[in-house]
């Protein structure tokens, strides 16, 4: 049904992606799905690609053109991913997919997250989204595991829109979106008291100094 009536902001997007950045269309890349399985996630591409002579130079930010920044800050390059839930790889709800390789980096608690399909939105989504650090973000994806109904799908749902209009949480302090996920340092883990209290994150401020680039890292 979201594919039926988002059909003509989608055929208007993939249109305006070819006029000014060319194609292909879609970026698309290996994330890790239900029990771990891979699948391949589709997006609407959102950054030109380097030039042979610029490739070094460039950061992600530097790559991303003006129509990618408003699909970004609007979320409309999530919109493909519709196809993923069709496919049965996503669902609208769960933890956001994340890259293969980051698999063995996990804890046995944070690979927890793989319980459940990956979602489009999810409840780390809601409560900070890129301006979390991992072991937060991975936290909130476990209570979601721990936790998950119906109707707490319905709520992600309403507040995925209230944040999506807002714009908040599009990415962290000094990155394109998130930086890479390097493996849990257990004394972040051992000092951050991670409390959900009614929907509500309270959480001793960490620091992550793992660097990346979009195009190893993805959203």
């Amino acid at each position: 049904m979201g594919l039926i009536v988002l059909a003509p902001l989608l055929i208007i997007v993939s249109i305006a992606i070819v006029i000014t950045m060319g194609r292909p269309i879609f970026f698309t890349q290996v994330r890790t799905g239900y029990q771990g399985k891979p699948f391949k996630i589709i997006k609407f591409r959102t950054m030109r690609p380097p030039q042979d002579n610029e490739e070094r130079y460039l950061t992600d930010a530097q790559r991303i053109t003006t129509l990618g920044s408003f699909l970004r800050k609007s979320s409309i390059d999530e919109l493909p991913e519709l196809v993923n839930v069709l496919k049965g790889d996503m669902s609208l709800v769960g933890p956001r997919p994340l890259l293969l390789q980051y698999l063995d980096r996990y804890t046995p608690e944070q690979a927890r997250r793989h319980e459940v399909r990956p979602g489009i939105t999810g409840w780390a989504q809601v409560n900070g989204r890129n301006t979390l650090s991992w072991e937060k973000k991975f936290a909130l994806d476990i209570w979601y595991v721990a936790h998950r109904s119906l109707w707490l799908d319905l709520k992600i749902l309403v507040l995925t829109v209230i944040k999506v209009v807002r714009r908040e949480g599009i990415s962290a302090e000094g990155e394109a979106t998130m930086p890479e996920f390097m493996g849990s340092n257990p004394n972040v883990i051992n000092n951050s008291d991670v409390l959900l209290r009614g929907g509500t994150l309270e959480a001793a401020a960490g620091t992550d100094s793992e660097q990346s680039s979009y195009s190893r890292r993805g959203r």
